[in-house]
């Protein structure tokens, strides 16, 4: 027993030293500069359902959960965090600006006085320190989701109208001007629970910043569009799938879906639309990984890489416009000396390594490789289709067609749902990447049958691609690299 214990800190510490080294080497090579601006400020797409640059370019939403960041990370691990997440393929990382009123940075430095005003006239203020974190994030090609305040603190009265006007001008005088700020208003709070809070705060920022998208971040089992679909400050919606799993109700006697669709995020993107004017929606709080189902119970099991790659591909293909990933240890930044929520006891820097942190980035790829802004959910693709983990999510293009599949359940597709008399098939791992050729097909419905089956084990996409078209290669091995492999690859893709 002895033994194993020292073995087992001698990996923490190995661990712990590895990243270290790690941040050093990142830390001594700055970021090359963004390029995302150049294209122009974002906005809504002309069909109302997904975001892009002026020039036209599209914006898909890849974003990193980062909610204490600004309270919990000095300036050195800001850049490692971000530089990290750059590499893993995100463009968005979401902060709560003050969790507390006063909040505290990480220097012990408040963001307001005892008197309760903003505290800015001190060396390396806490809005210094902020603007530190939004500029490292520009060099890094990535936009701050800036949650103004959170939600509980305003339903217990720590913000009202007219601080929230303050506030509101505060923030937009300052943000104004960078390149890299969306707003998210509220924080995990129903928007009729001080509205008049809400309202003030989000048309203060919209009078004075033209420059910038806004939406509002919902209670769990929630969509945006609920209160807010008529109001003009708001550009798109978000939805907090949330935490729990089937049949996990716990009460809540306000419980706004069906009972047993609890991990069905897919459904909040029609509800969302269902509401007018259509505009963009993604899935900005889904189950985190590495964090109990239902948050409060340390007996239950944790959610894994597989179920955050499947609440991302599923609200994907409903039609959302990209997505955001949380884990348990990064979104709280936890370390040792730190009190934990939600019974984690990861530090974030090993959670940098977690599988489902990395794997983000194909989905991204795959939206990105496709022609973009004709895409359109469609579930008529699939024939004999399952409920919930057997459930077979469809999307597709003029000439293309995708069907993620959680199980690896056998597959009855309808390739004549697009253009050619041919097909191109490929069978893309959604844990790796990587794409496997399944051939050249007749256009029908044919049955597909994964190689290996059950939750998780390979879950992945079909695609199908009119044989006319090139967005893939017969011989690419996976979807972030179109170079031609080599015969070792080759070999060991066989």
């Amino acid at each position: 027993m002895e033994s194993n214990e020292l073995k087992q800190k001698s990996d923490v510490l190995f661990r712990r030293c590895k990243v270290l080294i790690i941040a050093a080497l990142l830390l001594a090579v700055p970021a090359t500069a963004g390029k995302l601006w150049d294209n122009g400020r974002l906005r809504v797409s002309d069909n109302q359902r997904f975001l892009q640059f002026e020039n036209g370019k599209p914006f898909f939403w890849m974003g990193e959960t980062a909610w204490l960041m600004p309270e919990h990370l000095n300036r050195e691990e800001v850049r490692y965090y971000l530089k990290t997440c750059r590499e893993a393929g995100y463009n968005m990382a979401q902060v709560q600006v003050l969790n507390d009123v006063p909040a505290f940075n990480i220097y012990g430095v408040p963001s307001h006085d005892k008197q309760g005003h903003l505290l800015t006239n001190v060396p390396y203020s806490y809005w210094d320190h902020l603007d530190y974190i939004v500029d490292v994030a520009a060099q890094n090609d990535i936009y701050i989701g800036m949650v103004c305040i959170w939600g509980g603190l305003v339903k217990d009265g720590k913000m009202n109208m007219e601080q929230a006007k303050t506030y509101g001008r505060f923030l937009a005088n300052r943000y104004k001007n960078s390149p890299n700020i969306i707003w998210i208003i509220g924080g995990d709070i129903q928007g009729d629970i001080k509205a008049e809070v809400w309202e003030t705060l989000a048309t203060t920022i919209k009078s004075i910043d033209k420059n910038h998208l806004m939406t509002y971040h919902p209670r769990g089992r929630y969509t945006s569009a609920k209160w807010w679909s008529k109001a003009k400050w708001i550009d798109f919606h978000t939805f907090q799938s949330g935490h729990r799993r089937y049949g996990q109700r716990m009460g809540n006697k306000d419980y706004p879906i069906p009972d047993n669709t609890e991990e069905d995020n897919w459904m909040y993107v029609d509800s969302t639309w269902a509401y007018k004017p259509v505009k963009p929606v993604l899935d900005d709080e889904p189950s985190y990984e590495g964090i109990p189902k239902g948050l409060h119970d340390a007996n239950e099991p944790l959610w894994q890489a597989c179920d955050v790659r499947r609440y991302a591909y599923w609200s994907v293909f409903a039609g959302s416009c990209g997505h955001s990933y949380g884990h348990s240890a990064i979104m709280q930044f936890y370390r040792d000396g730190y009190n934990p929520s939600y019974h984690n006891r990861k530090s974030w820097t090993e959670a940098l390594y977690d599988p489902g942190f990395n794997q983000m980035k194909y989905l991204k790829q795959l939206m990105l490789t496709m022609p973009y802004f004709e895409r359109v959910p469609d579930q008529s693709i699939v024939l004999d289709n399952g409920t919930q983990y057997d459930r077979l999510a469809a999307t597709r293009g003029t000439d293309y067609l995708l069907v993620y599949n959680y199980t690896s359940r056998v597959m009855k597709i309808d390739l004549r749902k697009i253009s050619g008399d041919k097909k191109h098939v490929w069978w893309m791992n959604a844990g790796t990447g990587r794409l496997t050729y399944l051939g050249f097909y007749d256009n029908r419905v044919l049955t597909f049958r994964p190689h290996k089956s059950g939750p998780g084990i390979e879950d992945g996409v079909l695609i199908a691609i009119d044989a006319a078209k090139d967005y893939l290669s017969k011989e690419q091995m996976n979807i972030t690299s179109k170079a031609t492999p080599t015969k070792q690859e080759i070999d060991r893709n066989e």
